[in-house]
């Protein structure tokens, strides 16, 4: 049977927010219902598109901007490079012309209301994010595909799985649990993020990686930057105040900075206290996802939700601990890659499938590991961080307020990060032949965990949270 195959940009993906498997999912399988139509050739003939939502993507979907993506895939623009400024301009012109141009090539009548159906009690047992896209032909013929968006924007056809998804390689060193990655560092005496590199190079050259990897960091960087300059209400009509750039303000004794380099220079020189250290992780992370919270373009990592912590932590290298290198970057999210995937591998990414632990408690295992080899752990301390991280997020659940990525999940981040670095910390001044959880044992609890969970736990906002406070949010 072939295992799933994950690499560093199956792990780190660059797309829009606020969700990764609500957002950035639907928008890739719509654009892969538009590439079958067009395959198939019958693009051309196609005159009616229905879209069916079923579980958690009917439940929390508006919220999530899943009807917003689902439109923008259909019509051709892709996450990475679209302009997020134009999404309402482009969204109100399909409302207000009732047409939609599918792969931005074939126009065809669409009334959202009768068109994009929300079934918020109908669920698909394989998974609770299921999407079926319905097209009718001139022929009188119809196509119909059912798509699974299983977390961290990874999707999957009905009838596939997900080690179908791309090509099998030959990785010179196989992983599929926390125990075998620690196999094969003791036999090679490699780090980590040498064990990443090696096997990233079955898919592309040494200089690729790296050049993609600091492209993602490059992007991360973008979005902390622009979350912490940019101040107003998030969308969404929960009115929540943004607070990164009141606080970037504030720490930085209202001065400001043009340019990424010369902000972080005079973050550095500000202090390196408890106290400050500690507000300015805070404030990576409320930036990264107040910026995904409106529909900004960020980095999976592993998820949309979740996409602060390793970031924030990432900063925190940089600032605080004499991080800024190319090759402590690169190394950093390596590591951070590798234990995402054993996770999505062992158990999940998805907040539908097993709560915010599979989110938020993955990022902060991925950003511990990380700067634990970075400040010079051993393998075994990386592999001991991640574990602490997560055991501490164990049973976190999914309940946002409104279906909104906001509450509360944005201040979640910026725990998800501070448990992070205690957690290397720990890891750093710990025996790890001591240690009584393994990082596999912590993933499968995980998974247990997951399937003990009330489904009104996982992001169908039914539960917790998103029940105690009574919300009349506007339609989308």
């Amino acid at each position: 049977m072939q295992r799933e195959q994950i690499s560093v940009f199956d792990i780190f993906k660059i797309g829009i927010g606020p969700s990764s498997s609500h957002t950035l999912g639907p928008w890739r399988a719509a654009q892969q219902f538009v590439e079958i139509l067009n395959n198939t050739g019958v693009l051309s003939s196609v005159v009616q598109i229905k879209i069916l939502l079923y579980g958690s993507l009917a439940k929390t979907g508006k919220g999530h901007g899943t009807d917003i993506a689902i439109l923008l895939g259909l019509s051709g623009d892709d996450p990475v490079t679209f302009d997020v400024n134009q999404i309402d301009n482009k969204i109100a012109e399909i409302g207000v012309n009732n047409r939609l141009e599918l792969g931005g090539v074939k126009p065809v009548s669409f009334f959202k209301d009768d068109d994009l159906l929300f079934l918020f009690n109908e669920s698909l047992p394989q998974h609770p994010n299921a999407v079926t896209f319905q097209a009718f032909l001139s022929t009188g013929r119809a196509v119909s595909e059912t798509f699974y968006s299983i977390g961290g924007g990874f999707v999957v056809k009905d009838g596939e799985n997900a080690s179908s998804l791309k090509a099998e390689v030959d990785l010179p060193f196989p992983i599929e649990k926390a125990n075998d990655l620690l196999h094969w560092c003791i036999k090679t005496g490699l780090k980590i993020s040498d064990v990443v590199m090696e096997n990233e190079l079955a898919w592309r050259s040494e200089q690729e990686t790296r050049s993609g990897v600091l492209n993602i960091f490059r992007v991360l960087n973008e979005c902390i930057y622009r979350g912490c300059h940019t101040g107003g209400s998030l969308p969404g009509g929960l009115n929540v105040n943004r607070r990164a750039a009141a606080l970037n303000k504030k720490l930085l004794g209202n001065r400001s900075y043009t340019n990424y380099e010369t902000w972080i220079k005079a973050i550095r020189e500000g202090g390196n206290g408890f106290k400050y250290t500690l507000d300015w992780v805070s404030c990576f992370a409320l930036a990264v996802n107040e910026e995904n919270a409106s529909f900004g373009r960020v980095v999976t990592a592993p998820t949309n939700g979740a996409a602060g912590v390793v970031p924030a932590v990432l900063q925190y290298l940089i600032v605080f601990c004499d991080g800024f290198a190319e090759d402590k970057i690169i190394r950093f999210l390596l590591t951070a890659s590798e234990i995402g995937s054993i996770f999505k591998k062992g158990a999940t990414l998805s907040a539908a499938m097993g709560g915010c632990q599979a989110e938020i408690g993955v990022s902060s295992a991925m950003a511990a590991a990380a700067l634990t080899e970075s400040l010079g752990g051993t393998q075994r301390q990386v592999l001991m961080a991640a574990e602490i991280a997560m055991e501490h997020h164990l049973g976190l659940t999914c309940d946002p307020i409104g279906g909104l990525v906001q509450v509360p999940c944005i201040e979640r981040n910026t725990m998800g990060a501070i448990k992070a670095i205690t957690a290397s910390q720990l890891a750093l001044q710990s025996n790890p032949d001591n240690a009584k959880v393994s990082l596999d044992a912590v993933v499968e609890t995980m998974w247990q965990t997951a399937l003990d969970m009330n489904s009104k736990y996982k992001e169908t906002s039914d539960g917790g949270l998103a029940i105690q406070i009574p919300l009349s949010l506007p339609e989308c």
